[in-house]
């Protein structure tokens, strides 16, 4: 197993920051979609789900298409893994995040306090100065679900817009997240499960012999 340093600007795939939003802490309570992600996250110790995700491109003329699974469990603790057509593993455990591309045969390791940065999961870490980073608005109904939207205050987080989508249950159905370079990234869950038992080897991970592992300073 070779260990390397990342580059200072390295920094975790998109991806990353629709994990981390299943397990953090809630953020104070409004009404409509920001009552109903209140609710669903101070809710919710343990959550698993498979998922299909679409990512368009800016211009709209190209739609790329994968699918996964995805379990995560409070304090901190996740497992996003891309099946379908190009594997990808993200673990945490609550202090220690690996990103694991099989094709590239290439870890990148971070602490979670990094890793979280200025994403879009920092928004529900709950504390006043996280929620003044952005500016959070109902934003009505669309395909049967209704939506919250998040605007960044500034463009370090890597993305304009990120919207969580629910039903009128309350139950996550769908998140929709806009980048910098105008491509748009849409999850939809499927088989949501809430507050069952996972197994605790699920957030651990051990870099396979061979692997390139980045770590970050």
């Amino acid at each position: 197993m070779k260990t390397m340093r990342a580059c200072p600007g390295r920094t975790p795939r998109r991806l990353l920051a629709v994990v981390l939003l299943m397990f953090l802490p809630a953020m104070s309570a409004q009404a409509g979609a920001i009552d109903a992600l209140k609710r669903f996250l101070s809710g919710t110790g343990s959550f698993s789900a498979t998922f299909s995700l679409s990512v368009q491109s800016e211009s709209h003329s190209r739609m790329t298409h994968s699918s996964g699974r995805l379990a995560a469990q409070k304090p901190g603790k996740f497992r996003w893994e891309v099946e379908r057509p190009d594997p990808q593993l993200i673990v945490g455990n609550g202090e220690t995040i690996w990103i694991y591309d099989p094709d590239l045969a290439q870890v990148s390791v971070r602490k979670t306090n990094q890793a979280i940065g200025a994403t879009p999961a920092a928004l529900l870490a709950g504390s006043d100065a996280v929620l003044g980073n952005f500016t959070l608005r109902e934003a009505g109904k669309e395909e049967g679900l209704t939506w919250v939207e998040a605007v960044p205050k500034t463009q370090e987080s890597g993305f304009s817009l990120v919207r969580v989508g629910f039903t009128d249950k309350g139950e996550l159905k769908a998140m929709r997240l806009f980048d910098n370079f105008g491509q748009i990234t849409t999850i939809r869950f499927q088989d949501v499960r809430k507050n069952t038992r996972i197994p605790a080897a699920l957030f651990q991970f051990v870099p396979p012999e061979g692997v390139e592992v980045l770590e970050s300073d």
